[in-house]
């Protein structure tokens, strides 16, 4: 019984009324309900912040990468241009040497088609032939035609073959020619010729003369002797060793044309 006076004492003087305490408490449930509302909207927010900010860290990694892959074509492509530009200048340089080498071709054989055309009565009647030798066009007369069996001096025939040969080839503006007297294989011996190569000198050096009494410059001319070292025919026959006693007038020619001689004249002269 005292124990109930008590509590209604205290309650009848105490800070607050149960009602009150009642109104208190809900209104801090309904404030913690609040604040627990909120937190949550924005650990959400923050979630799709996170999820947004993601997407965009992988958007921007998939364009780097992009980035990257456009880098190495792009340089793939400067790479195969730069290749394909060294092609293309490869390819014109090589166009162009060959342009030189056939316009030189084409300067060879006209030269010799007018070389032709110049011996052609002398062709004709069989006292001499045009031919290309090593690479050389090659006038040939036959010593037999030229010169008595043994001997350097020229006979009436030959010596009017070799002065119009002469006279022609001085015609030729700019070029230079060599007198190369061959033999066949049987050899001589006298005291005038003691062998072949003094033999077959001796007439280079006559016809050299006999050009240049025709009008040949003597700065266009040479003479050399191969004795029976270079047969065009084999020597076991009658026929062919009358082809092997021969007069080969060389055309020289000249190297400033071929291909290479620019480099070849820079390394002689650095040497």
């Amino acid at each position: 019984m005292k124990t109930k006076l008590l509590v209604c004492l205290l309650l009848t003087a105490g800070c607050v009324t149960q009602g009150k305490y009642d109104d208190l408490n809900a209104q801090k449930q309904k404030e913690i309900k609040a604040l627990s509302d909120e937190l949550g909207g924005t650990k959400k927010s923050l979630a799709e912040t996170q999820q947004a900010l993601k997407a965009e860290q992988e958007k921007s990694q998939k364009h780097s990468s992009q980035a990257k892959d456009l880098d190495a074509k792009l340089s793939g492509v400067m790479k195969d241009k730069s290749q394909l530009q060294a092609s293309v200048d490869e390819m014109r340089t090589a166009l162009e040497e060959l342009g030189k080498r056939k316009a030189q071709a084409d300067s060879r054989v006209s030269e010799f088609k007018s070389l032709l055309d110049k011996f052609k009565s002398l062709i004709d009647s069989g006292k001499l032939k045009v031919k290309i030798v090593d690479g050389r066009m090659v006038v040939i007369l036959a010593s037999d035609i030229l010169f008595p069996s043994g001997s350097a001096k020229l006979s009436k025939e030959g010596l009017e073959a070799i002065s119009e040969v002469g006279k022609t080839l001085a015609s030729i503006a700019g070029k230079k020619f060599q007198i190369e007297g061959h033999t066949d294989n049987i050899p001589i011996k006298t005291s005038q010729y003691p062998s072949n190569w003094n033999l077959a000198a001796e007439r280079s050096i006559t016809v050299l003369k006999t050009m240049i009494e025709a009008g040949m410059p003597t700065d266009r001319i040479s003479a050399a002797s191969f004795a029976d070292s270079k047969p065009s025919q084999s020597n076991e026959t009658k026929e062919g060793r009358s082809a092997n006693r021969r007069i080969e007038i060389v055309v020289v020619p000249d190297l400033s044309t071929l291909p290479g001689f620019e480099e070849l004249n820079k390394a002689s002269a650095g040497g």
